[in-house]
């Protein structure tokens, strides 16, 4: 069976490559773009630590304070392993922040704001969920800015997407903006 003379073309053929690749590319930031346009905005308590990447210059680690959550708001856990898919239903709180309320196999179970994770351990009557949100980039040298600030004085700004998918947007150093992570 022989090519069309349309498909033996050279052109024809790094071209369509061409395209190939820059769908790759572009499908994570349609992804990241939806989240951020259609995701409703959550401020969420961390713990920060400085390393660096360096391609990317320095980065936060956001340890999420609702990444421990106590065993008792789990509904329906029942045969629960480790790596599994879970629904944290969020409340904003009286201090603006977020925090956990009931965490559920399912979206539609956890309320009307939920934030996607997958369930780690339990340890202590504590869940350990991971959200996949890890790190916050900063521009080189501003990394050990954060790092000297207390704790509690830091907060990340999440949109999380009706289906729970979630993207850090900003930080705030005593409830005003440091830095924007937003790629769009």
């Amino acid at each position: 069976m022989s090519l069309p003379n349309a498909l033996r073309s050279p052109f024809l053929r790094w071209g369509v490559l061409a395209l190939i690749q820059l769908a790759l590319i572009a499908v994570p930031l349609a992804d990241r773009l939806q989240v951020q346009m259609k995701g409703q905005e959550v401020i969420l308590n961390l713990i920060p630590v400085d390393p660096r990447d360096l391609l990317r210059g320095d980065y936060v680690i956001l340890n999420l304070e609702i990444g421990r959550v106590p065993a008792q708001l789990l509904k329906g856990g029942v045969g629960l392993e480790p790596g599994d898919t879970v629904y944290a239903g969020l409340e904003v709180t009286d201090s603006g922040a977020a925090r956990v309320v009931r965490v559920t196999l399912t979206r539609e179970e956890a309320g009307p704001l939920a934030i996607a994770g997958t369930y780690r351990s339990m340890s202590g009557g504590e869940l350990n969920i991971d959200y996949h949100i890890d790190a916050f980039y900063l521009p080189e040298g501003e990394g050990k800015e954060i790092e000297r600030l207390p704790a509690k004085r830091i907060q990340v700004v999440v949109a999380v997407h009706p289906d729970g998918r979630a993207l850090p947007l900003r930080l705030l150093v005593d409830g005003k903006a440091f830095k924007s992570d937003a790629a769009f």
